[in-house]
């Protein structure tokens, strides 16, 4: 516990982010979890990722964005992103998180920004919403149902939903009568035991509730998890239901646990790898460590084999 406390609060660290981003072993370290700095880079590894039997959610990082040269940059990197996806015939849907947008400056010029995106990649491209700490959660909630349910509706966008929010059990039976798209992770932010389940045994079990009306209800649910027991949980609630495989979809981050995205993509069952790109690796690498620290021994291990 205490080396994913301080791993977060390393996260945010502008300090930190600006020595590791000038540090050739953090660099090599951040390589694991991240596919490029650039559309350019990312291209071949998406196209490999396709070809192995995996689709790809691809996120420009970045985040907690005030300068509006900033987010101007990150909808035209967005839009030259969807544009590359169609011409190389990428098996790939976009992730974005509102705080890139502009959602700290005003919620009104997120969704602006958002729509301008979602109109640029209907109708075959799907957008998640990325959920952010849970001091955006409101905010983020509140954008989507307003595009989702407007008079003239933008359907291709989905939502992140997180179990170790306590609220997130009202949330998702919401997003089930607005017939919308969830991916159900655990969360990954430092928040407050008021707001969220403080051990791992909380969050697990209500990851499992959530999954289980998520499965039964939800529309075309995914499952993001590196978790073998909620894993193991999903196959057996999709047992019990008697659903096939093409009604919800795995989800697992880039570099993470290749061989179980492998033995699942093996066994029948539809695998998303969620593959950020971009130079503002530092605070989302911090992240993925926090997640699980034996990812620092693996992502150690990978820097000196290659």
């Amino acid at each position: 516990m205490i080396t994913r406390t301080l791993l977060l609060q390393m996260a945010g660290s502008r300090q930190l982010e600006h020595f590791a981003r000038h540090n050739r072993i953090a660099n090599a370290m951040a390589q694991r979890f991240i596919a490029g700095e650039t559309i350019e880079q990312i291209t071949e590894p998406v196209r490999q990722l396709n070809k192995r039997g995996f689709t790809v959610s691809l996120d420009f990082l970045g985040e907690s964005v005030t300068s509006e040269q900033e987010i101007a940059g990150t909808v035209d990197t967005y839009l030259r992103l969807l544009q590359n996806i169609r011409s190389n015939e990428l098996d790939a849907n976009v992730s974005i998180k509102l705080t890139a947008l502009g959602m700290d400056i005003s919620p009104e010029l997120a969704s602006r920004n958002l729509q301008r995106l979602l109109k640029a990649a209907a109708p075959e491209i799907f957008v998640r919403i990325d959920m952010e700490s849970s001091a955006h959660t409101d905010a983020t909630l509140k954008i989507f149902r307003d595009i989702f349910t407007a008079d003239v509706p933008l359907k291709n966008t989905g939502v992140v939903i997180q179990s170790y929010l306590r609220r997130s059990a009202a949330d998702v039976e919401e997003l089930i009568n607005l017939g919308a798209r969830v991916r159900l992770c655990k969360g990954a932010y430092q928040e407050n035991a008021t707001v969220a389940f403080p051990t791992k045994d909380e969050v697990d079990a209500n990851y499992v509730r959530l999954l289980r009306r998520l499965m039964e209800h939800g529309v075309y649910p995914g499952i993001a998890t590196h978790d073998k027991k909620m894993i193991d949980a999903a196959i057996q609630i999709k047992n019990e239901l008697d659903l096939s495989p093409d009604k919800f979809e795995f989800q697992m981050l880039y570099g993470v646990r290749r061989e179980l995205q492998e033995q699942l993509v093996s066994d029948g069952y539809r695998m998303r790898i969620y593959t950020p790109f971009g130079d503002h690796w530092y605070p989302y690498t911090m992240r993925r460590l926090a997640e699980k620290p034996a990812n620092l021994k693996l992502a150690l291990t990978s820097m000196v084999r290659g």
